[in-house]
């Protein structure tokens, strides 16, 4: 155990090394990331302009600037940017054969390089993080009470969890299939829609608002924000974060299974 745990420490310092190399390209690219919010609060603020309302189901205009800066953190949580095109490639190029022949886990060593990559991403995003919410704070209601501060930080961790495990399902899909980039085109777009990155949920008609609703991607950016905006009622607070949970589990268990499956019929050839 104290030797895999050392395993596991070397591959996760590698990560971060390997993430600082070009520290100076991931810091502009990290900080040019903030500069939608400046769209986005003018494009929410002449849609509330044109439609005479306070109010649009249930959000003012505050709300929908906040919602969207609350799904920015969740989506630095929950977006794993190359992992499964990366996964398919390996697969594709016969760079997996090293997880069949060294003493590492291919789930287990992504989950590692991406935990190294948020950590730098972290670290660097903090700063204008911290400047825009500062910048940004009339637009807030305030902290939420601590039940639903906890829930919300719960699940920033459960969407990391979430998001990486589906993500990693795609990318094995290449044990099954040589091209997965159409797969992953299908995927982007319902994600860009029905994950509440873009949006409320509460905006979609019937009945494809209760469709969403059940799907696994809200829980990648709509709910966490959601939860910080106190928009779940309290009743069905932890019962969402039950379901969450259980489609953290549920890609989980896909995930790990789909890898034994296809180094069961994966077939290397040559160096």
């Amino acid at each position: 155990m104290l030797a895999r745990a050392q395993i596991w420490w070397t591959v996760f310092t590698m990560c971060v090394a390997e993430r600082l190399a070009y520290r100076g390209d991931f810091v502009l690219g990290t900080t040019m990331r903030f500069l939608p919010i400046i769209t986005q609060i003018f494009l929410w603020t002449a849609v509330f302009a044109s439609s005479g309302s306070g109010t649009m189901v249930g959000f003012t205009r505050d709300d929908i600037v906040a919602y969207y800066l609350l799904t920015m953190v969740a989506r630095a949580f929950s977006s794993m940017p190359g992992l499964a095109s990366g996964i398919a490639g390996q697969i594709r190029n016969g760079e997996i054969k090293k997880f069949l022949i060294q003493p590492i886990d291919l789930v287990g060593f992504s989950l590692l390089a991406r935990l190294g990559h948020k950590v730098v991403y972290y670290g660097v995003a903090i700063g204008p993080f911290a400047l825009v919410f500062w910048l940004c704070r009339s637009y807030f209601p305030g902290w939420p009470p601590g039940e639903y501060l906890a829930a919300f930080l719960l699940s920033l961790v459960m969407s990391f969890l979430l998001g990486f495990f589906l993500e990693a399902s795609l990318g094995l899909a290449g044990f099954w299939t040589l091209e997965i980039s159409s797969l992953l085109f299908v995927y982007m777009l319902f994600n860009f829609f029905f994950s509440g990155h873009m949006f409320p949920l509460e905006i979609l008609p019937e009945p494809w608002r209760t469709w969403v609703g059940w799907m696994p991607l809200k829980y990648l950016a709509y709910f966490p924000a959601a939860v910080f905006l106190q928009k779940i009622p309290a009743d069905q607070l932890w019962q969402e974060m039950g379901v969450m949970a259980l489609w953290t589990l549920f890609f989980f268990v896909l995930c790990r299974r789909m890898m034994h499956a296809g180094f069961n019929r994966y077939s290397g050839y040559g160096g």
